[in-house]
């Protein structure tokens, strides 16, 4: 056989190969459509329960001057740092980013009286790889897992909708936290955190989630084994009762544990 009809005979074969895996890849983008094809993104699922808002609104003179005020304190930048220390330590997380958070974290935990170890192991309980974007199979959202079919309508107007946003989710996370936890000039007692987690928790009668009544136990053993910068040693309750909050917003620091 001659050689352009060799060349000839090869072209037709590829050209064939080529027309047969075409017609394959048509009919199956018709026929099949995969697992995560049309799916909803984070801020997709979020718009279709509350309308867009403003990522947040702007503070009231009241709340600047508060914020400038907490922000200055040595205490702050204190347990700041030492946030920010904890999580770099688990491996998950660079120092910019944990800087950032441990900045939010710590400023809302002082603004809305919870303690930041127990919001600490809050985010360590529900999203220990820290992922922004994260949302469980019951659509709970973000560091602090946060149910937006439950508060995006109380809170979108005052912190705005963007729960995968790292700051604006430490911004629910927390003051839904404190509409649970009760704290007293600073000071939170043992029975309020473990009754508070349980309701963060939605284990109020404990049949939601299987053995959720264990989540406060999960919470309290993040701390004491990764919370070694925040609670410098000491136990969970210890460490929790300590006070945390200098003479700030009209609130005594007490003494003792």
């Amino acid at each position: 056989m001659s050689p352009w009809r060799r060349t000839l005979r090869a072209g037709l074969r590829d050209g064939a190969i080529v027309v047969v895996t075409v017609a394959a890849i048509v009919f199956c983008v018709n026929r099949v459509h995969p697992i995560f094809a049309n799916q909803p993104t984070v801020a997709a699922s979020l718009r279709s329960v509350v309308p867009a808002s403003k990522a947040l609104l702007s503070p009231t003179p009241h709340d600047t001057s508060k914020l400038a005020q907490l922000v200055a304190s040595p205490q702050f930048e204190s347990d700041r740092r030492a946030f920010a220390a904890d999580l770099v330590k688990t491996g998950r997380m660079a120092q910019p980013r944990a800087d950032s958070i441990a900045y939010y974290a710590v400023r809302e935990s002082y603004l809305r009286g919870i303690p930041p170890a127990v919001v600490f192991g809050v985010m360590l309980t529900e999203n220990a790889m820290f992922v922004s974007s994260a949302m469980s199979n019951v659509g709970a959202v973000g560091l602090m897992q946060v149910y937006p079919k439950v508060w995006l309508k109380a809170l979108s107007s005052k912190f705005g909708a963007d729960l995968a946003s790292d700051s604006t989710n430490l911004k629910y996370g927390i003051y839904i936290l404190s509409q649970y936890i009760k704290s007293d000039s600073g000071k939170v007692t043992p029975s309020a955190v473990s009754s508070g987690l349980l309701h963060y928790n939605g284990c109020v009668h404990g049949t939601n989630t299987h053995n959720c009544k264990t989540y406060p136990t999960k919470v309290k053993t993040y701390v004491e084994k990764q919370g070694s910068s925040i609670c410098g040693g000491k136990s969970f309750y210890q460490c929790i009762a300590e006070p945390f909050i200098a003479g700030l917003f009209g609130k005594s620091r007490p003494s003792g544990p």
